[in-house]
């Protein structure tokens, strides 16, 4: 937990110093403040809040869109906003590559493995089926291309999890 939380602690840092390479006077500090309240309220759990913040950020986010645009469709996850969540992480990944694809992938993934369980508990298997099939290649892409972005396997331990389901189907 610790080394977790540490990385996201340096990935704030990070994405503070290079916002503060951008903009120029007021505008820039303005846009500082905004992006710690979307960080803030998505490490708080205040997902709502936060995907306001971040759809108001994107569109001046210039060189850190990409990043911005993870940060959001992470935001749509974790407040179980599945289909749009997989939709933006989705078109997000059709536009990077290397670590930010394979982020992006991840996210990806983990929205359609939950649409996948979804689906299945309402009983519709094929589009249980048809989620977990995007939902491991995602994951397969992820874990092949950028591995170190899954240090403790638990994306590994999804995708794992979701072969054995699609088995069944």
């Amino acid at each position: 937990m610790q080394a977790g939380s540490r990385a996201r602690a340096g990935l704030v840092g990070l994405s503070l110093l290079l916002l503060a390479g951008c903009g120029d006077g007021v505008g820039e500090k303005g846009f500082q403040k905004q992006y710690a309240v979307a960080r803030d309220a998505l490490e708080r759990g205040l997902y709502v809040r936060a995907s306001e913040v971040y759809s108001e950020l994107i569109p001046k986010s210039g060189p850190l869109a990409p990043r911005l645009k993870l940060e959001y469709a992470h935001t749509l996850l974790r407040a179980g906003h599945f289909t749009k969540a997989s939709a933006h992480a989705e078109a997000l990944a059709q536009s990077q590559h290397d670590t930010a694809r394979s982020a992006a992938l991840a996210v990806h993934g983990t929205a359609e493995h939950e649409l996948g369980l979804a689906a299945l508990a309402q009983g519709n298997r094929p589009a249980g089926k048809q989620h977990f099939q995007a939902a491991r290649t995602s994951l397969n892409e992820m874990l092949a291309e950028d591995p170190l972005l899954d240090p403790l396997g638990s994306m590994k331990g999804r995708r794992d999890s979701i072969s054995k389901r699609l088995k069944t189907l």
